[in-house]
């Protein structure tokens, strides 16, 4: 498959490219700063445009056949709009280049469903309103860029992400949060938007992941 990747030089997207670069995709990372992007495989291609501009990204994104975002603020708890904007500029680019599935990268801090007491009545509505509003405030405006698009969209949910192994043992579930999963390694959640790709489901979900 020919995928093109958004957030490609983030913990996740660097574990996307060689996990799907491995497996025989072709990759195009569409960064705004390629110093930044230290990956090198020969499936990889590098293209430089600013996916806040859909003119510009397009034709990085036309003859794929799927686009995959794991587009991230760095400071989780400073106002930004980087992921709600960055999704309406790539839905409008795919649109026009008529390519249409999508897997973007979400937080499971936007939902309780599957989750425990303890976290669906404390935990969660802490990390709301005091430590991450803005970033859950932001990845929610993505999601409704993301549901309103006339694409075959995944929404990725993971909790706390760290840099653990890749073991490909991880669980998914549609529609809400893993229960009791609290972390996931970026490289498992790698795994799973490779699958999310190439496997070709779910279709218009959210998928809740976790260790």
């Amino acid at each position: 498959m020919r995928i093109a990747l958004f957030g490609a030089t983030g913990g996740t997207g660097r574990q996307f490219i060689r996990q799907a670069c491995a497996a025989g995709h072709e990759v195009t990372a569409v960064v705004r700063d390629p110093d930044r992007l230290t990956e090198s495989h020969p499936g990889l291609s590098l293209v430089e445009a600013d996916v806040m501009d859909p003119a510009a990204i397009g034709p990085a994104i036309a003859g794929h056949d799927a686009v995959v975002s794991a587009v991230g603020s760095r400071d989780g708890r400073a106002p930004t709009t980087v992921c709600g904007d960055s999704a309406a500029s790539i839905v409008q680019a795919m649109s026009k280049a008529g390519v249409r599935r999508l897997v973007v990268v979400s937080a499971g801090t936007l939902t309780t469903d599957g989750d425990g007491p303890l976290t669906r009545l404390v935990l969660k509505p802490l990390l709301a309103t005091l430590l991450l509003k803005n970033t859950i405030a932001d990845k929610r405006r993505m999601e409704e860029v993301v549901r309103a698009g006339d694409l075959a969209w995944t929404i990725v949910r993971p909790p706390m992400l760290n840099d653990g192994p890749h073991t490909g043992t991880y669980r998914t579930v549609v529609g809400r949060n893993v229960r009791g999963a609290f972390r996931v390694s970026r490289a498992d959640l790698a795994d799973c938007l490779l699958r999310c790709v190439t496997g070709g489901e779910p279709i218009n979900a959210a998928l809740g992941i976790g260790s």
